[in-house]
């Protein structure tokens, strides 16, 4: 009976597995939009100074999300256990070797960076000027990614795209966390927060909820198939033949691949000019020279690293660039919370339990300068402004592009075993969380310090920051980039600068200069704004790593050698896809210059287009047996398609908006159309072949993982690869997987339709 055979307990591992999954994502749901729909209520409620909505959103559901996946791992760590009779499961000795020498080799690497800033500190109280100090951070942090590109060189395939398959668990979370906290996290999410109070908090509840979906749904299936890239899942997961009208039978795998690897440039490289932007901002301000300069210069780390090691040097240099980026978000918001006296907290150091006062002083403000008439209307700050509906919409879109980003997705390829990705996506929450915890504090305290010291104030005594960015085009006072007081006084049609009082829609700063801006804000060292720099010259960098990686790999091994020239030797491959790295930084590069968007919204519509594109195809693929080549096509056409539609239409062709929703959630609209068209396609059309039903179960079916193979054994399965991929034979074939596996599992058998 039907009933029976969906309400009978199924107690086999991928039964339990699911379950589990169903459960976690239930409770996932409820917390992510249950406390946001109830913020207007909740704000009427204080907790250590906090109105409760506002802290829930900004503090306690990202939490509440690293503790789901703890809770989660713990769990399926222990379902894997009953299939081992209780025997633990043990690592790769390689690994473990790995993870102590790595500890030791990056503690002394954090003394030695701190003890650098302290050394220039030294110099800056003994009358060193500050841009010679901007300079020797910007050179020290270039100059030291380089020496590890040079450094983690390797002419081998498996280290250049997935680091050896060797990365432990807390060192590839450290490194995805660079990854993922890109120039639109470290730039630009303080100013979205500064500028939009608690609507910016979408982006918070967003990007850190989409790392449940990567544990539970897609990151442990997708290193069990152990593929290079996420368009050879797809490649590989939806073979499939159709007749044409004239009787010849073609394979539509290639199809499917090319489609996959359309959608992985697109997000892509619009992700990639987001990160060169952000950096020549950071250039141009700390170094003096010109935007556009700056933009190429910086591509001189990216490319050192990217070019000689590949995967495995980016992943070392990503872990260096997450200590320098997180040393240098939370210095500056730890400085300004040791300031704060608001009856809650004296001196505390812990920004994130500090800044509740602060956001009750922004609130007596913001009425403070209606009554002054320095501002004739103010929106709260800590008050919503969008429709719940368009907050509710953004926060989905960034959680589901969040775990169909292939340059994160592809992060999960390079550790040791499926176990140790789920570790690593839990490694890689818990590192975010530290900057995302920070970032409310940060916009809140330098919100407080321009609506008290800077609003109000006479032109005459504008602070030296306002010109500093002004020259750069981050500042405007009353709708002009101004340089200086005289500049200001006439850009306000005022005879003199010593009677015009500054009002608050005078001042106009960009989102892209908050974190940059705010130590000179505040008053802090220039060390401080230097540091700054360093870490957001780091964010940039160690994500344009990444997306430079998935956009050339997936075109010299998905484009050039599984579908034009199959007998290309590995040396060829790493030859082309060095070049291809060249060339697409250089167009990044050159579309920054001309300055298309500020950072978040290019950042938002990378997620809409990887969401629309990629999430159906992988998730029906892992989770839907009957999906099918055809309906992965038409999928992807048909969601990705309006997706890229809606946000060419609205940015460029001037559309009005669907419904009101803006186009940093397109996916609103492509994600529902993918997910439909995908379905009622593959119900249409012939069942996968049974050679693709065996990978599904494979990849649903559990595995002793962590044994090393020799070496000769590594070099065979090397070899049956390349010969698979010259003869086109698609079938069931895990290199990667038998390279982690000590002991072969027995495929579960499964209903069909599930």
């Amino acid at each position: 009976m039907l009933g029976e055979k969906y309400f009978q307990l199924d107690m086999s591992y991928w039964g339990r597995s699911r379950r589990l999954v169903i459960q976690i994502l239930c409770i996932w749901a409820l917390v992510a939009y249950g406390l946001p729909a109830l913020v207007i209520e909740t704000n009427k409620m204080n907790y250590l100074g906090f109105p409760l909505g506002y802290y829930n959103c900004a503090q306690v559901i990202p939490l509440f999300f690293g503790a789901l996946l703890l809770i989660f791992n713990h769990v399926q760590e222990g379902i894997e256990a009953d299939q081992m009779d209780g025997k633990p499961m043990v690592e790769a000795a390689s690994s473990s070797a790995l993870n102590a020498v790595l500890m030791k080799v990056y503690v002394a690497y954090t003394g030695g960076f701190v003890s650098f800033v302290l050394f220039l500190g030294f110099l800056e109280a003994v009358g060193v000027p500050d841009q010679a100090i901007g300079i020797l951070f910007v050179i020290f942090t270039l100059g030291m990614y380089a020496a590890i590109g040079i450094a983690s060189r390797t002419s081998k395939s498996d280290d250049f795209y997935v680091a050896g398959r060797n990365v432990p668990p807390i060192f590839n979370g450290m490194a995805t966390a660079a990854d993922w906290m890109s120039g639109a996290s470290f730039v630009g999410m303080a100013g979205t927060l500064y500028a939009l109070g608690y609507d910016g908090l979408a982006y918070i509840t967003g990007w850190t909820g989409g790392y449940v979906l990567v544990s539970t749904v897609i990151a442990p299936y997708l290193r069990r198939f152990g593929s290079f890239t996420v368009p050879e899942f797809i490649a590989s997961r939806y073979q499939g033949t159709v007749q044409l009208p004239g009787g010849r039978v073609v394979e539509v795998s290639g199809v499917a691949r090319f489609l996959a690897t359309i959608v992985l440039l697109s997000c892509s490289f619009t992700y990639l000019t987001a990160q060169v932007y952000s950096t020549g901002v950071i250039v141009s301000r700390f170094i003096g020279i010109q935007f556009e300069v700056a933009v190429f210069s910086g591509l001189i780390g990216v490319l050192f690293c990217s070019l000689l090691g590949g995967m495995r040097a980016v992943t070392y240099t990503q872990v260096a660039q997450y200590v320098i980026l997180i040393i240098a978000y939370t210095v500056p918001a730890i400085c300004m919370s040791t300031t704060q006296d608001d009856g809650f907290n004296k001196n505390n150091p812990v920004e994130f339990l500090v800044y509740g006062g602060t956001l009750q002083a922004i609130a007596l403000r913001e009425k403070e300068m209606v009554l002054l008439g320095l501002a004739s209307k103010v929106t709260p700050y800590l008050e919503p402004k969008w429709r719940r509906v368009d907050f509710f919409a953004l926060t989905f879109c960034l959680m589901v592009g969040t775990a169909s980003l292939p340059h994160v997705l592809m992060r999960y390829f390079t550790t040791p075993s499926v176990r140790a990705a789920r570790r690593s996506v839990t490694w890689s929450l818990a590192f975010i969380l530290v900057l995302y915890m920070t970032a409310p504090a940060y916009a809140a305290f330098a919100k407080l310090e321009v609506y008290t010291n800077v609003i109000g104030q006479p032109l005459s005594v504008l602070p030296q920051w306002v010109f500093t960015y002004g020259k750069i085009g981050l500042t405007s006072v009353c709708g002009k980039a101004v340089t200086s007081v005289n500049e200001a006084v006439e850009a306000c049609a005022q005879a003199t600068g010593g009677d015009y009082l500054l009002r608050l829609k005078d001042l106009k700063i960009s989102k892209d200069a908050m974190v940059i801006a705010t130590p000179e804000i505040a008053g802090l060292p220039y060390t401080i704004a230097g540091l700054v720099s360093a870490g957001g010259l780091a964010a940039s960098l160690s994500t344009a790593d990444g997306l430079l990686l998935a956009i050339s790999n997936a075109l010299s091994h998905d484009i050039y050698f599984r579908l034009i020239d199959d007998k290309a030797s590995i040396q060829k491959r790493l030859l082309i896809s060095r070049v291809l790295l060249v060339v697409i930084a250089l167009m990044a590069a050159g579309t920054a210059a001309s300055k298309p968007a500020d950072i978040l919204s290019m950042v938002a519509w990378a997620f809409s287009l990887a969401a629309s594109g990629n999430f159906p195809a992988l998730v029906l693929g892992i989770w839907w047996r009957r999906a099918n080549a055809q309906g992965a096509i038409a999928g992807i056409i048909c969601g990705w398609g309006l997706t890229l539609t809606y946000l060419l239409g609205t940015v460029y062709g001037g559309w009005e908006l669907w419904g009101g929703i803006s186009n940093v959630a397109a996916a609103v609209f492509g994600l529902p159309v993918g997910f439909a068209a995908n379905i009622i396609v593959s119900l249409l059309t012939s069942p996968p072949p049974d050679n693709v039903l065996a990978m599904v179960d494979s990849l649903r079916d559990f595995k002793v993982t962590g044994e090393d193979l020799t070496a000769e054994e590594l070099e065979d399965i090397k070899e049956k690869e390349e010969a698979l991929a010259r003869t086109q034979v698609l079938q069931v074939s895990n290199t990667a997987e038998a390279t982690a596996a000590a002991t072969p599992a027995t495929p579960t058998t499964l209903e069909s339709s599930i």
